[in-house]
């Protein structure tokens, strides 16, 4: 089973920068494969990669539940679903990418579903890593498709309201009761006079804070891979020292 780290944190934390940036911090080090999963509704983790996404797994879904009539004859259904999810994982340059996105039609799609968990269960064997940028809510993990992390990573800015919200989180993952094993707070965009005694929590563990960077959000404007960065890049240096202790607690 890979190791599997979700990232969280309310809308204008930049978690889906920091979910691309450990995507390609991992690939770097080439200590294993990596699977990053587009879970948050707002789909933009394929251009913070450089892959293309054609289709999404909630688009599947409407498909499937609109027009069940073109599953190919003597198929089975679930085995449909798997093959159309499995064809929906976009490959980039030591990274591959799938993209929930969100159903839109009316219809039900409680066993198509169900049949993704076994899916997404299967799929996430295949490889080392599997990091999932998900919204804030944790839809993805709540609903159990993706029922467990060993490493949860609340993103929040510097503000009491921020810093509110990824307690919230925090709390919902233990509520919902889902499994997960070590849970950090991570600061982003955030100066270097940070009172410690502010991040204390015992459901959190302070990870550490990035500071702002004019080139991220530069290419992020431009929707361009922030495989582009340069090597010198602060946030891109400080994350790679603390990601040492997100996928070290394997």
């Amino acid at each position: 089973m890979g190791y599997v780290i979700a990232m969280a944190g309310k809308g204008g934390t930049g978690k889906t920068t920091v979910a691309a940036l450990i995507a390609g911090i991992i690939k770097e080090k080439k200590i294993g494969s990596v699977l990053a999963i587009d879970a948050d509704p707002n789909s933009n983790l394929g251009e913070l990669l450089g892959i293309e996404v054609k289709e999404t797994v909630g688009q599947i879904l409407d498909e499937i539940s609109a027009h069940p009539e073109n599953i190919s004859a003597g198929m089975p259904k679930d085995r449909f679903i798997e093959l159309k999810v499995q064809s929906a994982v976009g490959e980039g340059p030591g990274v591959d990418l799938l993209t929930m996105g969100k159903p839109e039609g009316p219809g039900c799609y409680c066993y198509v579903n169900t049949v993704l968990r076994g899916i997404i269960s299967k799929l996430i064997k295949d490889y080392d890593f599997i990091i999932i940028d998900n919204e804030a809510g944790l839809e993805h993990l709540s609903r159990r498709t993706i029922g467990f992390a060993d490493a949860l990573v609340v993103i929040s800015d510097a503000s009491g309201v921020g810093l509110k919200s990824a307690r919230r989180i925090a709390d919902l993952a233990r509520e919902l009761k889902i499994g997960v094993r070590n849970s950090f707070l991570l600061l982003n965009r955030a100066n270097a006079h940070i009172d410690a005694r502010r991040l204390e929590d015992p459901g959190l563990v302070y990870l550490g804070r990035l500071p702002f960077d004019t080139e991220i959000e530069k290419l992020s404007l431009n929707s361009e891979p922030l495989a582009k960065l340069k090597d010198s890049n602060p946030v891109l240096n400080n994350l790679k020292e603390l990601g040492e202790r997100i996928w070290k607690c394997n």
